[in-house]
């Protein structure tokens, strides 16, 4: 199975969420999964493919040629994909994962995320995403995001189709028992 992750490029402001990002990058080696990720040395995006790797794991990175020239690709992986753009490379980790999982991070983490969340409402995504929410990192997102519900732009249905939390048991009962949304009709 390929676990997509999704985030940031620094460490944060508090190490735990370099904790937790070993702990997500441990559960994914002990389960023999590989990792597929944006390909960086740099920060959180560093730690996870570190601890995978140190940990016997397999980690595929996908970079877009222009961040390869200003940013610190990992040298140490088990397979690289040079991409043209960033949709490419976003696309190219999209298809390459069975289960999204977005991490801490910035505007690059969200973005992505929400991508293959809004994908799964219209039939282009059959697979789980996840926020770990480290510390309630994601609580207003989660926030928002039932806001939407209240006010009539998401149903509680595809809500309940996505996770926030920060509980391997969470998780791994959420994978197990996922089904997609139904497919949003007009």
């Amino acid at each position: 199975m390929n676990i997509v992750i999704y985030c940031g490029a620094s460490l944060g402001n508090d190490s735990i969420y370099e904790k937790e990002t070993r702990k997500i990058g441990k559960w994914i080696s002990s389960n023999q999964y590989k990792l597929v990720y944006g390909g960086g040395k740099a920060g959180l995006m560093g730690v996870i493919a570190d601890t995978v790797l140190e940990n016997g794991g397999k980690v595929i990175g996908v970079m877009p040629k222009f961040l390869i020239e200003r940013e610190i690709m990992h040298k140490g992986l088990t397979e690289n994909f040079e991409t043209n753009t960033m949709t490419e490379r976003k696309n190219k980790m999209i298809e390459l994962g069975d289960i999204y999982i977005a991490l801490p991070g910035g505007p690059g983490t969200l973005e992505e995320i929400s991508e293959v969340v809004s994908w799964a409402r219209i039939g282009q995504n059959n697979n789980p995403c996840i926020f770990w929410n480290v510390d309630g990192y994601y609580n207003d997102l989660k926030s928002f995001y039932l806001t939407m519900v209240e006010k009539g732009f998401l149903t509680q249905s595809d809500f309940d189709k996505i996770l926030f939390t920060n509980s391997i048991d969470e998780l791994e009962n959420f994978v197990k028992t996922y089904e997609p949304p139904t497919v949003r009709k007009y």
